[in-house]
């Protein structure tokens, strides 16, 4: 499974959304340093809210794969400036969290992540399970991880048995 962080204000979802995503029983708890589990990595609001703090932000993101921007439905405007995610060399997904709260403006929310330049969003309720299982589903890999033990040894069964195209493995 790949490891996403998760950006965001205050109270928007995220440690909800990691306990959803963990299958752990919903309970409040503010988070209040960085928590990294084993393929989530939880961020305090503060750190998207306040400028001396943001530079964190960048140092996480280089441990991820996948950046998660979350953003409440029930958010009165959007804490992300437009394009922000062309600053990560990661994957950058959007996720709408609270869509099941009775002021949610689950579209106005989904609008505003695509300005930030979010390549696909989800809409979850971390209550009713709504969109968890598409947010698994996207974080599986594609493919089998290939260590270093499987290519070393890949490459030594080719030198033995034949000539290894070391091209392939762009070592030349």
């Amino acid at each position: 499974m790949r490891r996403m962080v998760l950006i965001g204000r205050s109270e928007c979802g995220k440690t909800t959304l990691k306990q959803a995503l963990r299958g752990e029983k919903i309970t409040y708890h503010k988070t209040q340093y960085v928590s990294q589990y084993d393929c989530l990595i939880d961020m305090p609001g503060e750190y998207a809210e306040n400028i001396d703090l943001a530079h964190a932000i960048a140092l996480y993101i280089a441990e991820a794969d996948v950046v998660g921007i979350v953003l409440s439905a029930t958010e009165p405007y959007s804490l992300y400036p437009p394009n922000v995610a062309s600053v990560s060399n990661r994957e950058t997904i959007g996720i709408v969290t609270k869509i099941d709260h009775w002021c949610a403006d689950p579209e106005q929310a989904a609008e505003w992540l695509r300005l930030t330049g979010c390549e696909h969003i989800f809409f979850t309720s971390s209550y009713t399970g709504e969109g968890i299982e598409e947010i698994h589903d996207f974080l599986k890999e594609e493919h089998e991880i290939c260590t270093v033990d499987v290519v070393s040894s890949r490459i030594q069964d080719e030198t033995f048995d034949k000539p290894a195209d070391l091209k392939e493995y762009h070592l030349l």
